[in-house]
């Protein structure tokens, strides 16, 4: 199928995977929204990097310490280019979006007091809690919620009407990864910058489909996780602003992230090696840069456009099944669809899709919260991405109306 700007029977002959069979059927792979796959190109750059020159870097003379060096600084700017951060030692390499959520999260410790007060929204995935909790444990500050509607959107009111001189910090998912809303994270940034508080937002959702221009957003923090992007696993970027991180004591330390050491006192090094102690993910880097690549060759634009066709299609034919009940119907989404069947555990069903081929994700999705508002246990989640087709939405279809037959 050939769409006005996407060839997609191109784009996925560049990932092996998709041509695999699972339980004898085609493969349908629509868990995008847990980890995206990953195409050839990417793949190549793994096996060149270990190939060629792989190395330590920044601490070598040598030749392929240089070399390695260069590819991963190059993978920086290619990130910090992609999300238009101002500085290249604006983009700090972490493990992935947890890493850089607790990364920031440690470093406010010292910055609150009893009384301060946090917000987060009711549809968090739990990495966007925890940390934030815990940080509430450790410094008497008290974490309010900004609550959600029945459509799956969050309800401004009252986080407009709650923050105060106490409000320090606000945290945010760009894009829920149970329901697929889009939140309004420009009007969050700017009531919380309005009552002085900074701003971190989870990327990990949004950035396979949109992309996010930090600076116009004038965001204090952003987190990503490239396998979310079509890159490798244990790898991502935390964007913070200059003034932030310069405040911001080390996350951990060790090798690399020092100035001068002394068994009487140690001076850090300046950004971005001060939050990126020891030996880091350095094929990792390079891939996430060489999966940005990736997607900037085919286009952002081009990608959120057919993404967003495919969304609509698929809501249409699964709606179309007795007793399905889509959850989060907001007016802005991604190409998530979170359902049930009346009457079926969410369970169910998806092994039933697993027998037919189809990868879908069940359960809470580490938004318990979310669930919890629904009053359900959880549910099938099928995610879409530029690499999936019509007909994938159609096999879906066709086995969750099996799964139905088969259950009820």
């Amino acid at each position: 199928m050939k769409t006005a700007t996407l060839d997609i029977e191109k784009i996925r002959k560049d990932f092996p995977i998709l041509s695999r069979k699972v339980n004898g059927q085609p493969l349908v792979y629509l868990d995008n929204a847990a980890t995206s796959q990953t195409p050839k190109q990417v793949m190549d750059a793994i096996v060149d990097y270990y190939s060629r020159y792989n190395a330590n870097i920044h601490r070598g003379v040598h030749t392929l310490s240089q070399e390695a060096t260069d590819a991963y600084e190059q993978a920086r700017i290619k990130i910090q280019k992609h999300f238009n951060a101002a500085r290249a030692h604006e983009i700090i390499m972490t493990s992935g979006t947890t890493h850089g959520i607790n990364l920031v999260a440690r470093g406010f410790t010292g910055f609150l007091k009893q009384g301060d007060e946090l917000w987060v929204s009711a549809m968090e995935h739990h990495s966007n809690i925890v940390p934030w909790q815990m940080l509430c444990e450790r410094t008497g500050a008290r974490l309010r919620v900004i609550p959600m509607n029945q459509n799956g959107e969050l309800e401004l009111a009252s986080f407009r009407e709650g923050l105060s001189d106490r409000t320090r910090l606000v945290f945010v998912n760009h894009v829920s990864n149970a329901l697929g809303t889009v939140n309004p994270i420009e009007e969050i940034i700017d009531l919380a910058h309005g009552a002085g508080a900074a701003v971190l937002v989870d990327g990990a959702q949004a950035a396979p489909h949109i992309r996010a221009d930090l600076q116009a957003l004038d965001v204090d923090f952003y987190t990503v996780s490239a396998h979310k992007l079509c890159g490798p696993t244990g790898v991502g970027a935390l964007y913070g602003k200059e003034a932030w991180l310069e405040k911001l004591p080390p996350y951990e330390g060790g090798g690399e992230m020092i100035e001068e050491v002394t068994f009487e006192k140690t001076t850090y090094a300046g950004l971005p090696h001060k939050f990126e102690a020891g030996t880091p993910n350095i094929c990792g880097g390079i891939a996430f840069g060489a999966a940005l690549d990736y997607l900037n060759a085919i286009g952002m634009e081009a990608i959120s456009g057919y993404e967003a066709e495919l969304l609509d299609y698929a809501t249409a034919e699964l709606l179309k099944i007795p007793g399905l009940k889509i959850y989060g119907q907001a007016a802005r989404k991604t190409s998530v669809i979170s359902f049930n069947l009346e009457g079926i555990h969410p369970y169910d069903i998806g092994t039933i899709l697993d027998k037919l081929g189809i990868a879908v994700r069940t359960g809470h999705h580490c938004a318990q919260p979310v669930m919890d508002f629904y009053k359900i246990p959880g549910t099938v989640r099928a995610s879409f991405s530029f690499y999936n087709t019509r007909e994938e939405a159609d096999r879906l279809v066709a086995a969750v109306e099996k799964a139905r037959q088969m259950l009820s």
